[in-house]
């Protein structure tokens, strides 16, 4: 028989585990007829602490866990722990021990749940996945909640504006997954937390409008555009020489936390595969043989002999010039090799205009002339 006093929710969905969490407390309440005492904490800790440190507060938390359930409650409700990430507090065997052995003892009337939220992308450490698997056995409840996809995140969001008691015009769902950045293909963008922006908005938007229709309008006034940046899509852009697109994503990556340096970098990579493919079509090499030469993928290949096609040799070897300056700028080196004061706002500014002076067409045009 599934016990109702023990779960383990995780996957990339932050929204629904979150919520997954509340329902599961509201089962309690409902079964026990009285609201239980809550108690949260996290195994997460700063990965800059020494392991001594570290490992002193992972007993701490296993303590303060153990203390909370071992105990039934007499006169009231029970308490509910829950533990978020509780990754950090499996990785030594003695902890994970003392960890899979809470959900056998959960004393009556208590209760655990664990919300495990992944890396995007990831699909967690062996150690967590022990972990489930103790709580499966035991007869907790399991369940993943995978990142909402381009094709899901729409019904989402006018699923939970019919739970908010709104309801959305035609094309209203559509735009407002865009806005939020649910329509981004590239694989590299983060989509972990896409719901609970999308919800924010519904929210937000259920307020201006409370039982009645959101059109089109009322998000195009209300909803900022909060599309995550895309590495691979900036460097695409960069290619393909789109400079209005490529500076945009420039900016979200740089607004994200990207550092420049790294930036730069991946642009130098890019601009050098761009000057090898157009080296070997001067000679006459035809682009599906490129996948033998150069060892790529066929898609990859013909993505890159496209993104060649718009550049000159001498273009190529500008942009890669300029490049050098701006990463030596971003590192606090003067073109002479001298030291001189870092400025990240100076640095940013040179990137956007790197990309205007030799991504854009007409910039090159205007080099010319």
């Amino acid at each position: 028989m599934p016990r109702p006093d023990l779960a383990y929710f995780w996957g990339e969905d932050a929204w629904s585990i979150e919520r997954a969490a509340r329902d599961f407390r509201g089962g309690l309440e409902e079964q026990a007829l009285q609201a239980f005492d809550v108690w949260r904490t996290s195994g997460e800790d700063d990965e800059s602490s020494a392991e001594v440190a570290a490992g002193k507060r992972r007993d701490r938390v296993i303590d303060g866990i153990t203390e909370r359930l071992s105990i039934s409650p007499m006169f009231s409700a029970g308490t509910l722990v829950i533990v978020r990430q509780p990754g950090s507090l499996l990785r030594e065997a003695t902890a994970r021990e003392r960890v899979v052995k809470l959900v056998q003892e959960i004393a009556p009337g208590n209760a655990l749940c664990f919300l495990d939220l992944l890396a995007a992308g990831g699909s967690g450490p062996a150690q967590q996945g022990a972990l489930r698997d103790a709580v499966q056995a035991a007869g907790g409840t399991v369940k993943d909640f995978p990142a909402l996809s381009r094709a899901r995140m729409e019904g989402w969001i006018a699923s939970r504006a019919s739970e908010l008691e709104v309801t959305l015009a035609p094309g209203a769902a559509r735009l407002l997954a865009e806005r939020v950045g649910a329509y981004v293909r590239e694989g590299d963008v983060d989509r972990r937390r896409m719901s609970e922006i999308a919800n924010a908005e519904l929210e937000k938007l259920a307020l201006y409008r409370p039982n009645g229709t959101i059109a089109r309008e009322d998000i195009d006034e209300l909803v900022a555009e909060a599309v995550p940046g895309s590495t691979w899509a900036f460097l695409d852009a960069v290619g393909a020489r789109r400079s209005a697109e490529a500076a945009t994503l420039a900016q979200r990556l740089l607004d994200d936390g990207a550092p420049i340096q790294v930036m730069t970098t991946q642009i130098h990579r890019r601009i050098r595969e761009l000057v090898v493919v157009s080296d070997h079509m001067a000679a006459g090499i035809k682009p599906q043989d490129l996948v033998r030469e150069l060892r790529l993928q066929p898609f990859r290949a013909q993505k890159l002999t496209e993104q060649a096609r718009t550049w000159q040799q001498s273009e190529l070897d500008e942009a890669l010039s300029a490049l050098l300056e701006l990463d030596m700028l971003s590192k606090g080196i003067a073109v002479d090799g001298s030291p001189m004061t870092i400025s990240d706002d100076r640095s940013q500014l040179a990137l956007i205009a790197w990309i205007g002076t030799h991504v854009a067409r007409n910039g090159a045009a205007a080099r010319v002339a």
